[in-house]
């Protein structure tokens, strides 16, 4: 029996419906029980309800988490544990009653269960200022490798220092050295077209891949999900990592120079950064390579712990970390960061620490590369400044440097900014110091900056002119996006 034209169509419409219906409840629900804050969730939520089919599809493709799944399945298959543990509430508490003064065990034991890695003894950390210093040990480590180089980069420039590296990281693999270079696929994109690293070094023999690189087909448009750690480990049990990238910007003597930190670390310590490589290029090319069976002798003072941060694990991680380091300060919190955006809770452990009577301060670039976030940041200075918290502007040039300092016995360094995109979207490398003889040089140095920066006032502050609070006032809203 034929069905008649008219039923026909009212299937066919009400098929329709109920399959554009059902897939905005489906993205509706996922986002509702997947989604880490209420205003993510509750965007998705809407998106997907208001505009079906589009906001079901717009989810799928750039709101369901994929990085932290396809990561899970690669830490199952992981062939570099180093006896890492399982980070969480329950963790097993390491005795570092032989390692750590007293007054820091409750910070490593928070350590502890955000961290997979322990605190490792017996470590050196040199510290190296702007490209003048850091690039010239960094390219005589490269030369000097015989087994293995390791390099990751949020950008890695074709200009001249660039083609340095280029260079160099050519003719280790030319030596029979296994050469991996990983640049972020959106960091990769500061070169022009033609001129890019990746290809380049695979001209050249290297082994170099993109991480996370952004495509349509299939899709995969996460330009929010980025690398940004700098790694450099050779077989020679060197590395470095800091906040700077590689290429000519980072030579502060050069016109538009920036200002920045790097560290060379030798000791334990470099096999869990050669770990976290490892781990990246597992994630990035899909093959997993067990880290290389050495002895690291201890050769320092001072003990240094890994902290990974990103989207794969528990994204407050870093936060939290920061948050009861402040907490368990006695005496001073120095900061140093060219983009500073916290959230709530840092805002008020920096208050709280403060009104104990603290040295809470804080020093940022007076001249910003991205003028939006220091617009942005500039909206929530107030709440901080009425609590006693003090903050610098130091002259240009453009200062890039990530430095955190309590007391005169614990740092943290490494790639994080202190705002939304390095606490809870990037992919970041920190290295936790524990260590009262080369601390004191790093809080030196951020003393030494502010003799030399402008104090901003409270009063200043709220002089601005309506059109100037208007606009910080209106890129603080995005801020949670930058």
């Amino acid at each position: 029996m034929d069905i008649a034209p008219e039923i026909l169509s009212a299937l066919r419409f009400w098929a329709t419906v109920v399959v554009v219906a059902g897939s905005a409840l489906a993205a509706s629900v996922h986002a509702l029980l997947s989604r880490e804050t209420p205003s993510s969730a509750f965007g998705w939520i809407g998106v997907s309800l208001l505009f079906p089919p589009v906001g079901p599809l717009l989810y799928y493709m750039f709101g369901v988490n994929r990085v932290r799944i396809r990561a899970r399945r690669l830490d199952a298959a992981s062939r570099h544990g180093l006896g890492a543990h399982r980070p969480g509430a329950n963790a097993e508490l390491r005795d570092y009653s032989d390692l750590l003064d007293r007054r820091r065990h409750g910070l490593a034991a928070a350590g502890d269960r955000l961290s997979a890695w322990p605190v490792v003894g017996g470590n050196r950390v040199d510290v190296l200022q702007n490209g003048e210093q850091a690039y010239p040990p960094m390219l005589e480590a490269i030369e000097r490798a015989r087994r293995f180089v390791y390099l990751t980069t949020y950008i890695l420039e074709t200009n001249r220092l660039g083609k340095r590296f280029i260079a160099a990281l050519a003719r280790a693999a030319e030596r029979g050295v296994d050469v991996r270079v990983l640049v972020d696929g959106v960091g990769e994109y500061y070169a022009w077209p033609g001129w890019r690293a990746v290809p380049l070094l695979n001209r050249r023999g290297v082994s170099a891949a993109r991480f996370l690189p952004p495509r349509l087909l299939p899709p995969s448009l996460r330009l929010n999900l980025r690398n940004h750690r700098k790694i450099l480990v050779t077989d020679a049990g060197i590395a470095f990592t800091g906040g700077m990238n590689i290429g000519d910007r980072h030579l502060a003597g050069r016109p538009g120079g920036t200002q920045d930190l790097h560290f060379r670390l030798r000791g334990p310590i470099v096999r869990q950064i050669e770990a976290v490589f490892l781990s990246d290029w597992a994630f990035a090319t899909g093959r997993q390579t067990a880290i290389h069976n050495r002895h690291l002798p201890a050769i320092g003072n001072a003990a240094c712990r890994t902290v990974e941060n990103g989207p794969t694990r528990d994204t407050e991680r870093l936060a939290i970390l920061i948050q009861t380091a402040v907490a368990a300060a006695r005496r001073r919190v120095l900061i140093m960061t060219p983009y500073f955006l916290p959230g709530p809770a840092l805002i008020g452990a920096l208050q709280s620490a403060a009104l104990r009577g603290l040295d809470v301060s804080i020093v940022l670039p007076s001249k910003n590369n991205l003028a939006f976030v220091e617009w942005a940041s500039r909206h929530g200075l107030g709440e901080l400044m009425a609590r006693g918290v003090k903050i610098f502007y130091r002259p240009p040039p453009f200062a890039h440097t990530k430095l955190f300092v309590i007391d005169d016995d614990y740092a943290l360094v490494g790639s994080p900014n202190l705002d939304p995109r390095s606490l809870r979207l990037n992919f970041e490398l920190a290295i936790e110091i524990f260590d009262a003889e080369g601390v004191p040089a790093l809080a030196e140095h951020i003393l030494a900056i502010i003799q030399d920066s402008r104090r901003y006032s409270l009063t200043e502050l709220r002089r601005r002119r309506w059109p100037a609070r208007m606009r910080d006032s209106f890129f603080w809203l995005f801020s949670p996006y930058f």
